[in-house]
């Protein structure tokens, strides 16, 4: 456990941004699984309308440093890709 006191302040500083940055994966992986049952229900245009909310939540976490920006334009471009396929 920390000892001085900034070592106290930056494992509450770490904890904090551990939640955040568990909330923004968390809510892309379930925007993901969204779209993808969606696909396989072929529900093409509820899943279009639902592509926006997902580029924002990643180009969110890219912007705030959750994941990085080429894995956010990897993960964009991967579902793109299977609504055209769809």
């Amino acid at each position: 456990m920390a000892i001085t006191k900034s070592a106290k302040k930056a494992f509450r500083q770490s904890e904090r941004r551990k939640k955040h940055n568990t909330l923004n994966k968390n809510k892309i992986k379930n925007l993901e699984k969204r779209i993808e049952k969606l696909l396989i229900e072929k529900k093409i245009d509820e899943a279009k309308k639902l592509l926006p909310e997902v580029y924002k939540a990643l180009d969110k976490a890219a912007k705030r440093k959750v994941i990085k920006k080429n894995k956010a334009s990897r993960r964009k471009s991967r579902i793109a890709k299977s609504l055209k396929r769809a």
